[in-house]
């Protein structure tokens, strides 16, 4: 999953960039909100953390001109202010939630996750396909109720994967969804992982195939064989 973290704050920003990582998210980070804004219509998001006070565009125009674009992309909004008033702007505006600072890590964690699995039941907290299942909350793989260790990015390629089960992936729509903007990767990488992944779901289960390879388009996970 992808995030992108629109905050003038450097420490704040950066924080919750190391915070999200280590959540097997791939983040993005800038610091303005006119650079927000266009960043936020190039790339595809799952998710945008959005700070109110920014200069350049605050935040408030950020999400309306966003959601008159036709933006479906979740939009959590952050504000020092606490106010009620302050607050109904920015839900009416747009935003999916809002949170006032300071505020805890592991509350934002809660609010994120939230948000991730509200528009769908594919965006549920367990994802599954066969006997192959995948906790967002704990971050814990499981096929035929055995434990698999994913490191970080495996982890996010099979959940990327997962959340768009029966659909072909395209090798630069895994990089873009599982990697930030400044990762320097080649295509050559993303083969690599997938056999990280295969090694640890496929392989050790009989060779059971649950990835495929679909040559010169991507890869896909299939509901039924």
């Amino acid at each position: 999953m992808r995030i992108l973290i629109i905050e003038d704050d450097h420490t704040i920003a950066q924080a919750i960039k190391e915070g999200l990582e280590q959540q097997s998210f791939a983040v993005d980070v800038v610091f303005d909100g006119e650079e927000g804004y266009y960043a936020a219509g190039a790339e595809d998001y799952d998710l945008i953390i959005l700070d109110v006070m920014l200069p350049g565009m605050d935040g408030i125009t950020v999400a309306g001109k966003l959601r008159e674009e036709g933006s479906h992309t979740r939009i959590l909004m952050l504000s020092a202010k606490n106010q009620t008033p302050d607050r109904i702007a920015g839900l009416n505006t747009g935003a999916d939630d809002y949170m006032v600072k300071p505020f805890s890590f592991a509350e934002l964690l809660a609010r994120i996750n939230a948000l991730l699995r509200r528009p769908s039941e594919e965006k549920g907290a367990i994802l599954m396909v066969a006997d192959l299942s995948l906790d967002t909350i704990t971050h814990s793989v499981e096929r035929a109720g055995t434990p698999v260790l994913l490191s970080a990015k495996e982890f996010a390629i099979l959940e990327y994967l997962l959340r768009n089960k029966d659909k072909v992936l395209s090798k630069d729509s895994i990089m873009a969804h599982v990697w930030d903007f400044d990762a320097d990767i080649l295509p050559h990488t993303i083969e690599t992982f997938i056999g990280y992944v295969r090694a640890k779901v496929e392989k050790p289960f009989g060779g059971s195939t649950l990835i495929r390879t679909i040559r010169g388009s991507g890869y896909t996970i299939r509901s039924k064989p």
